[in-house]
């Protein structure tokens, strides 16, 4: 990757990969987690902490069945069945896995994940025998015959914990990588009289990522899935090769996404509404029949209700708008409650940070905020209030009064002449 990131955390859909492998543990309901890591990899730790699992080292690099082994202490005493993933594949689903865990009791020992490749050059190759899993080929040790077969190991095996941990210890590294693979409990399994069988998934799942090119792939295939779902359920997406959704988007029926909106992680979309194009959406929640946009940006802490109108060139963050409420064009509402059916005028801003702290302003419902307004937070405006545009508020407003904080306008009669005179004699003595 040639990053300073480890390779497991590097985002598809904004969520590392790593994170994206244990979600689909998590769906599958596994009681237990472990990662196996890097030695003194503490962001992946950190990371495996966050959702539920274990970290463990491998100390040295000593291949996949190596790696594995290293998690044989922290499942000491574990009985159930073992499901093996790699951090590096973000793109399985729960579906596929159940059907992979699904094989394992009386029909078989160990099941292992498979995918018909397009190019199989590079994949270790399952070699069957009538419908049982003979064994892996590492693709350098393969023969000539074995590498014509198109059937690929993905890496992922199920079994129970105790029969695959028991076989691991029987693997050597007599090959041409000088590693212990993973691979080669199947012919030892076989060996052993425990029958295998190969599961076959779609090739888009199995997906490793060790380049920026495979991770911009990656982010590709799961961005065209997950709107191909969205539209199933009833979402509207415009022009759906524009829009980049996050892992965790949930957007409900009968919602309209124009072109070119970027949805950051931690949103929700509620039945109804219209995101309109070139927006960009992250950690907010937009209510039942509420319109946002165009070019607006919603950042984490916004929550819309019902019926808010967010129009073009308006921000949002850390702010609750009521239902009803308007900002249709070019203002900054942070730190700030809106409520029910007020209007933010063009141009109004809510200072809402000294330097130091963040302070809230908090508008009540039926307030007018004429244009270019400046709203100087810790700041209460009552329900029905009104300011006239052009003013900077910095005192609290009673409900139903009128605020003006504007200097009075004057003019002085034949001083533009005078200006303009002066500031060109200027210019000349300049040149």
């Amino acid at each position: 990757m040639k990053s300073a990131l480890p390779k497991v955390l590097h985002p598809v859909a904004g969520r590392p990969m790593l994170a994206h492998v244990l979600a689909v543990a998590k769906a599958l309901s596994a009681t237990r987690m472990v990662v196996v890591t890097a030695p003194g990899a503490v962001k992946v730790a950190k990371v495996a902490d966050e959702w539920g699992a274990e970290s463990v080292p491998q100390d040295r690099q000593l291949g996949t069945g190596h790696a594995v082994l290293c998690s044989e202490e922290a499942l000491a005493g574990f009985d159930g069945n073992l499901l093996i993933l790699f951090g590096d594949a973000p793109l399985l689903t729960a579906d596929t896995l159940g059907k992979l865990t699904g094989r394992l009791g009386p029909e078989a020992g160990i099941a292992a994940l498979g995918f018909r490749a397009a190019d199989p050059t590079g994949y270790g190759r399952m070699v069957t025998d009538g419908d049982s899993l003979a064994r892996i080929v590492e693709h350098k040790d393969a023969s000539i015959a074995e590498r014509k077969i198109d059937l690929c190991f993905a890496g992922m095996l199920a079994g129970k914990a105790r029969t695959l941990f028991a076989l691991l210890h029987g693997v050597t590294n007599d090959n041409a990588q000088g590693e212990f693979y993973l691979t080669d409990v199947i012919a030892l399994a076989a060996k052993r009289g425990l029958r295998c069988v190969a599961v076959e998934g779609p090739e888009s799942e199995m997906q490793g990522v060790n380049s920026r090119a495979q991770l911009a792939q990656a982010d590709a295939t799961f961005q065209s899935r997950t709107r191909l779902a969205l539209m199933d359920s009833g979402v509207t997406l415009i022009s759906p090769e524009t829009i980049h959704l996050a892992a965790d988007t949930v957007i409900e029926p009968d919602v309209t996404i124009g072109p070119f909106v970027v949805f950051g992680p931690g949103v929700t979309i509620k039945r109804g509404a219209e995101i309109r194009p070139f927006c960009h959406i992250e950690g907010a929640e937009v209510g039942e029949g509420a319109i946002v946009g165009p070019f607006a940006r919603l950042r984490p802490g916004a929550i819309l209700e019902e019926s808010v109108h967010i129009g073009n060139f308006v921000e949002v963050k850390a702010a609750r708008i009521e239902k009803g409420a308007k900002a249709n064009h070019l203002a900054y509402i942070g730190d700030a409650r809106v409520g029910a059916a007020t209007n933010i005028g063009a141009g109004t801003i809510t200072c809402n940070y000294d330097g130091e702290n963040k302070h809230k302003t908090d508008i009540g419902a039926g307030v007018f905020i004429g244009t270019n307004s400046t709203l100087v937070a810790p700041l209460t405006i009552a329900d029905g209030a009104y300011v006239a545009a052009g003013s900077t508020i910095t005192e609290n407003i009673e409900k139903d009064a009128l605020a003006i904080g504007r200097a009075r306008q004057t003019a002085k009669p034949g001083m533009a002449e005078k200006l303009r005179a002066r500031n060109k004699a200027r210019k000349n003595r300049n040149c």
